[in-house]
């Protein structure tokens, strides 16, 4: 899916004093692309996926998935969002928590593999007849990324999903996530604090200043994955990384 922000920007005027969260920012995205978002808390990284995924309106500008507006990618199930609470259903097992989209979104079904195979995807098909309540944070997570599979969706909007996780497991999901975008080739955006990650997953890493949040640099990232950050080249994207971050 290709994305075209023009001066989009945000100001929650439901707060005793007008909140600017995005000043007017403008930012293309190819179709299969892997791009990450890194800022300080409070930069707009957030609001802006949710206003990409069309839970809340831009104040000024001109946002456009496809040519069209969120709206209507949305309507027809091209979204897929994942954030830190993976918001299973304590009630459903975990088949049934990956099939949930395929029941739900009957009219706009996107080509996805059934769920049992999804579940192979995430090293999960033993635990089909579980519950989440009896799983770990990360499988937690792993179910909650074979339930986004399961919508076919060509966009996928990651909120910082695996940040409350061990480092360990973090890295593994996070190597999950890029086979995963290989093979099904979704245009990835995703939010994070992790700078090392952010290097390691992406295409390219947009820098966003503090609050109101604003572009303050895009770095291209044109190194063969897997990537090792004590690279010399990867150091170096770090490095300059982390510089922009402070500036």
């Amino acid at each position: 899916m290709h994305i075209d922000l023009q001066a989009i920007s945000k100001t929650f005027t439901d707060t005793p004093r007008p909140l600017a969260a995005l000043a007017p920012t403008t930012l293309e995205i190819t179709s299969g692309e892997f791009v990450s978002f890194i800022g300080p808390s409070g930069c707009g990284k957030s609001t802006l996926l949710r206003m990409i995924a069309d839970q809340i309106p831009p104040s000024t500008g001109t946002l456009l998935l496809d040519g069209g507006p969120p709206s209507e990618a949305r309507s027809h199930k091209k979204i897929a969002w994942m954030a830190q609470n993976p918001a299973l259903l304590p009630w459903r097992t975990v088949l049934a928590n990956v099939a949930l989209p395929r029941h739900v979104n009957r009219v706009h079904q996107q080509p996805a593999p059934p769920p049992q195979t999804l579940l192979e995807t995430v090293e999960l098909e033993n635990f089909a007849g579980a519950y989440p309540a009896t799983l770990s944070g990360g499988m937690q997570q792993r179910v909650a990324l074979a339930r986004a599979l399961a919508t076919g969706a060509s966009l996928w909007l990651m909120d910082e999903p695996f940040a409350a996780l061990d480092e360990l497991t973090r890295e593994r999901l996070t190597d999950e996530v890029l086979g995963l975008w290989r093979t099904f080739k979704p245009t990835v955006l995703w939010v994070t604090h992790n700078v090392i990650e952010a290097a390691r997953m992406a295409d390219r890493v947009v820098v966003m200043t503090s609050s109101p949040g604003n572009i303050r640099g895009v770095v291209e990232i044109d190194l063969p994955r897997p990537r090792d950050e004590t690279a010399p080249a990867m150091a170096h994207l770090i490095r300059r990384l982390r510089e922009l971050l402070r500036t």
